[in-house]
């Protein structure tokens, strides 16, 4: 059975990286700290020499698009205190990437990237990781080797987390998450590493990721200002549309690819965040599936064997949502439908993010054809709704690697659609089951990459 990719880890960028990484240790006190931020421990992980990561993005193709590494890349592991929904103390972790080296970009006060990593059902999902994670992989090789440190959270649920469930797609939430482990990871720094962090702050991620680093601007702009200043962001094939996504999903359709694993995710964390989704399991989901849904996920079972236990459909697509043997009841559809009360409805409703004005650079990036996030209703629909209120000289592009007019002038431009183009025609027959994971984050992570040098060539950025 051919599973969908549900992070974006490009499979051409993957980095054959030797690093030799630490066990993630420490546990802090007896009596440990509940302010947000705090850090439980903390400590240098591995170590990536430039010259290897060349080997990597050579051999897999990136380079093309990442350049050669200017720096080698020191891994470290922060566990931090931040909230869970509730406002309860919780811990995370989060991979901290430092540029190393003689290199002016590797040394002194460097910019940050906070990065939001995309859906995955792995509970040991680590963005320190960067050998066998290849999300990690290819943010180490288009960030960190170029002179950015990179913070990139596991988010509550993952890792080492004391939550034992995910508050997917949750944006007050995951906000708070990302927001407590920049707080955690600059001070690690400022106490641990000659490389600093600059006052260049820049938002980005894919996917979920994509929602998440929106939401991260949001909560920054609007409650920590005086804490933080977003240089610029850059969500990537995000669902900011969330509430008009879903009734298309659970409308006339089309069911995105993933979505019986994606939907349980999300009906999870909402009836747990807020409370309201459903009263029983049952009202929900079809026989077998109410029995086990709402605890699936996190989890470090492999999807397949999921399926084989019957506690998912088996479907290859995983689309089967609806009608027999699919996932979800025809009475909650219909009452997710027609009735403006419903739980599911509200709770979308309330982590949809249009209708606030980002008043720092932001760009956005996906491309048309996506099976799994889809464009046309969550990308173009973001752009238009905050360019309808920001001034000419602050309004968002939106990136489409199926346009070119889309894209920066130029031969840059040029080569990342024509190497777009060549990587969909290479993928053949699987190029719809890659596109979402694998074909579009290395392309967008590029592009993404040069409209913050961009910003940061600007006077008084």
């Amino acid at each position: 059975m051919h599973l969908p990719r549900l992070h974006p880890a490009a499979q051409a960028a993957a980095l054959a990286v030797s690093v030799l990484l630490a066990a993630c240790g420490g546990g802090g006190d007896d009596d440990p700290p509940s302010q947000r931020g705090a850090i439980l421990s903390g400590h240098l992980a591995g170590h990536a020499d430039a010259a290897v990561i060349d080997a990597g993005t050579q051999a897999s193709g990136l380079q093309a698009l990442s350049g050669p590494a200017r720096c080698s890349v020191d891994v470290r592991y922060v566990m931090y205190v931040t909230r869970d929904p509730a406002g309860q103390p919780a811990t995370a972790s989060a991979g901290v990437l430092v540029p190393q080296g003689e290199d002016a970009a590797c040394q002194g006060e460097r910019p940050v990237v906070l990065y939001a990593h995309g859906t995955t059902t792995a509970r040991s999902k680590n963005m320190a990781d960067v050998v066998n994670d290849t999300e990690a992989s290819l943010v180490m090789a288009m960030f960190a080797a170029q002179g950015y440190i990179v913070v990139a959270p596991n988010y509550l649920g993952y890792d080492r987390s004391s939550l034992t469930w995910h508050p997917y797609l949750n944006a007050e939430a995951q906000a708070t998450d990302m927001i407590d482990a920049l707080r955690a990871a600059k001070a690690h720094l400022n106490e641990q590493s000659p490389v600093k962090p600059s006052q260049h702050l820049f938002i980005t991620g894919y996917s979920q990721g994509g929602h998440v680093a929106m939401a991260t601007h949001r909560e920054i702009q609007t409650r920590y200002a005086d804490e933080f200043t977003v240089t610029a962001s850059g969500p990537m094939s995000g669902p900011y549309n969330l509430l008009q996504f879903a009734q298309v999903i659970n409308g006339p359709g089309p069911i995105n690819a993933g979505a019986t694993i994606f939907t349980p995710m999300l009906l999870t964390s909402y009836q747990r965040s807020y409370g309201n989704v459903y009263r029983a399991p049952a009202e929900v989901y079809q026989a077998p599936y109410a029995a086990t849904a709402e605890t699936l996920f996190p989890t470090d079972t492999p999807v397949a064997d999921l399926v084989a236990q019957g506690r998912l459909p088996a479907d290859p697509t995983f689309t089967a949502l609806f009608g027999p043997g699919g996932l979800l009841t025809d009475a909650f559809r219909n009452d997710f439908l027609t009735n403006p009360d419903n739980g599911f409805v509200q709770a979308l409703e309330r982590n949809t993010l249009l209708g606030w004005t980002p008043t720092r650079p932001m760009a956005l990036c996906g491309g048309a054809e996506d099976p799994t996030v889809f464009y046309g209703v969550n990308t173009p629909v973001a752009q238009a709704d905050f360019n309808s209120r920001l001034p000419a000289q602050l309004a968002v592009p939106a990136f489409d690697l199926e346009d070119r007019n889309t894209l920066p002038a130029g031969q840059a431009g040029d080569q990342i659609y024509g190497g777009f183009q060549l990587a969909k025609n290479a993928a053949g027959s699987d190029v719809l089951a890659q596109y979402h994971g694998g074909l579009v984050p290395p392309f967008c992570t590029a592009l993404i990459r040069g409209f913050f040098e961009q910003v940061m060539q600007q006077p008084n950025q």
